[in-house]
């Protein structure tokens, strides 16, 4: 048995195997009206493929818990009761192949108020149903993006209750495992980074100070969680300005990942989904195959808590080597699935394992 195709448990869950869908947004929800945010045929048909080709986990893309949460517009939502009923269609389907149906929550800070990448992914305003940010403090993200507002200390309680009610709602749509985003320079991960959370009052300037929010949220999700249910974390382990030594800008760190998950594990995290950058524009990125594993291992090497990696993991032997290795407990697929949503089972067939096909497909075998 190739160790890809292991099981793995975490509290009463298990998921089948160690090939997952990481979260990517579709930008391919209803903009405006009683609709707005609510999936529809598009993400059925786009998780439901990757459920049949036998992806063990499937992460939904960022989903917002609040309006102003989302990145665009057309984002997908979970802050009423309409959107978490549309769901259940997804996650009934995804459990009878076998896949377990999670879902990442998620605020976007500074970056909201976006159009779609094939757009151009550039800010929008109220005439495109655009709306005001916020953020920690108010730095914009970029030469094109507005100042967001700065949030109240008002405002971030009412953003960690927004993602208690989120949760809930996700465990009514039937998911079974839950993600909150903190990673890409998104509203946690703003918090987190002296880069961005510039704030001198209790949610600023000290480590403690900048992680408060990020551990309120996980507080608040963790209380109305199911406790058998796991609870995961998306992280950028570094905003990629310390590793360039000509670039000056003060950011999050490798050393802070390692020391965060320590504080994540000890208020119910069950696994980090280690990612990076995102949160400093022109930050130069070292990429290449695997390029955020060793992030990852370091973390579950100095502190015990189950990991996940992203980042240019496209082929079978690659992903197997990263798991017998014991560098990572699972790899999380981005775009390879986007080209092949069968990749886990073509995985399989590569690795000498025997996986359960649906059976409508047994011609084909």
């Amino acid at each position: 048995m190739s160790a890809l195709y292991e099981p793995l448990r975490l509290r009463s869950l298990t998921i089948l195997n160690r090939v997952w869908m990481a979260p990517m947004c579709q930008y391919s929800a209803e903009v405006t009206g009683p609709d707005a945010g609510v999936p529809g045929d598009w993400h059925f048909a786009h998780y439901g493929a990757r459920a049949a080709g036998g992806t063990g986990l499937i992460l939904v893309e960022a989903t917002a818990v609040s309006p102003q949460g989302r990145i665009s517009p057309a984002d997908l939502g979970i802050w009423n009761d309409r959107q978490s009923a549309a769901f259940r269609r997804i996650t009934s389907f995804l459990k009878e192949q076998g896949t377990v149906p999670g879902i990442q929550i998620a605020h976007a800070g500074r970056k909201a108020s976006t159009d779609a990448p094939w757009r151009g992914g550039a800010p929008v305003g109220s005439e495109a149903h655009g709306w005001q940010s916020v953020a920690p403090s108010p730095l914009p993200f970029d030469e094109r993006h507005p100042v967001p507002d700065e949030l109240t200390v008002e405002g971030i309680r009412q953003v960690v209750q927004e993602f208690a009610a989120a949760a809930r709602r996700a465990r009514e749509a039937g998911f079974e495992v839950i993600e909150v985003h903190g990673a890409h320079g998104y509203l946690i991960g703003e918090f987190l980074s002296p880069y961005t959370n510039h704030r001198t009052d209790a949610y600023g300037g000290s480590y403690e100070n900048r992680t408060r929010f990020a551990l309120e949220v996980v507080d608040a999700v963790r209380a109305v969680w199911p406790e058998e249910l796991p609870v995961f974390f998306r992280i950028s382990a570094t905003d990629w300005l310390t590793e360039n030594p000509d670039d000056e800008r003060e950011g999050w760190t490798a050393d802070d990942t390692v020391r965060f998950a320590a504080d994540l594990k000890a208020h119910g995290v069950d696994l980090l989904d280690v990612s990076t950058g995102g949160n400093a524009p022109k930050a130069r990125i070292l990429t290449g195959p695997g390029y955020q594993v060793p992030f990852a291992e370091r973390v579950r090497s100095e502190t015990g808590l189950p990991v996940g990696a992203v980042g240019e993991i496209t082929e079978a032997r690659q992903a197997e080597k990263i798991i017998d290795n014991q560098q990572v407990d699972a790899v999380l697929i981005g775009r390879e699935l986007l080209r092949n949503p069968y990749f886990a089972r073509h995985a399989a067939r590569e690795l000498g394992c025997e996986v359960a096909e649906p059976v409508q497909y047994g011609y084909a075998t």
